[in-house]
Order: structure tokens, then C-alpha cells, then sequence
């Protein structure tokens, strides 16, 4: 194997600890992202317009932080994975349902998935506390995005 290009500032078992909470983290937004669009695309009902135009925000927001998540992990000399055999093999986002999707159905997965991956992020954060602060602040960033949407998605049930 040819030595790595990029050095990390992280000792080794802390480059590969945080290397791997990027990367599950990276494969858990692209996919978020994904099925954001899926249900844009599919999302039918009354409040059409307003469910498929905050599809487009949560779909931004996913690929948005995705982008600064595998760059991190670059800089930090791990190569992330963002195929879509990775994504399809390991993301921890609940599936959606496919085919067209009446709003209330939609509102409902995507609140579900967020307060997976909520839940998710905040234990990352609690793994990256002693391995990478750096790391660890990019993660709490973009908890908050996370949950500023999760929040919004219930605010359409309430």
C-alpha cells in the first residue's frame, strides 16, 4: 500500500476512531439527502408546494454539511466514502416508503429520520469529545442545523 499523502495533525488510533464517526456520519447524510429528494419528487396532497419546497431546504442542509464532513475527514488524511454501494450497505437513516406519498406520510418519515440521525450525531459528539475537539465542533454545528430542522418538520404535524 503507498503511504498516505495527507499527514493528520491526530495521532493514528485517534485519526482512525475520528476517521470512522466521519464517515458514518457521511454516509448517513448523503443519504438523507437522497431520500429528501426522493419524497420531493414523489410528495403529493394539499400542502404540496410547502412539503416539497422545505424537501429542497432539508436536501441542501444534507449535502451542505455531507461536503464539510468529508473534507474533514480528508484533512484529516482518511479518504471518504460517499459511493452509492456504501451508502446503500451502512447508512443508519430509516428507508422511505416509495412511490407517491401524501404529505402527512412524508412530514412524518422525514421527522423520524431526522430524530434517528439526531440521536445518532449526539452520541458521535459525545465519542469525538476526547479524540478531535475540531472534529467534535464541526459534529455540534451541525446537530443544531439538524435539529432547527427536525423541529420545522414537527412544526408541519403539530
Amino acid at each position: 500500500m503507498a503511504k498516505n499523502p495527507i499527514t493528520s495533525p491526530l495521532a493514528d488510533a485517534d485519526r482512525d476512531a475520528v476517521g470512522a464517526i466521519l464517515q458514518a456520519t457521511l454516509v448517513d447524510l448523503v443519504d438523507l439527502s437522497l431520500i429528501g429528494k426522493q419524497a420531493h419528487w414523489n410528495v403529493i396532497g394539499k400542502n404540496f408546494r410547502s412539503v416539497h419546497l422545505q424537501l429542497d431546504e432539508l436536501v441542501v442542509l444534507a449535502r451542505n454539511a455531507a461536503d464539510q464532513v468529508a473534507e474533514r475527514a480528508a484533512a484529516l488524511g482518511v479518504t471518504p466514502n460517499g459511493t452509492a454501494k456504501t451508502i446503500a450497505a451502512s447508512s443508519g437513516v430509516p428507508e422511505m416508503e416509495t412511490g407517491w406519498l401524501k404529505e402527512e406520510q412524508v412530514v412524518t418519515s422525514i421527522t423520524a429520520s431526522l430524530a434517528s440521525l439526531i440521536s445518532r450525531m449526539r452520541s458521535r459528539i459525545d465519542e469525538t469529545d476526547k479524540p478531535d475537539l475540531v472534529t467534535q465542533d464541526l459534529l455540534i454545528g451541525i446537530t443544531q442545523e439538524l435539529e432547527q430542522a427536525h423541529w420545522m418538520w414537527q412544526a408541519q404535524a403539530a
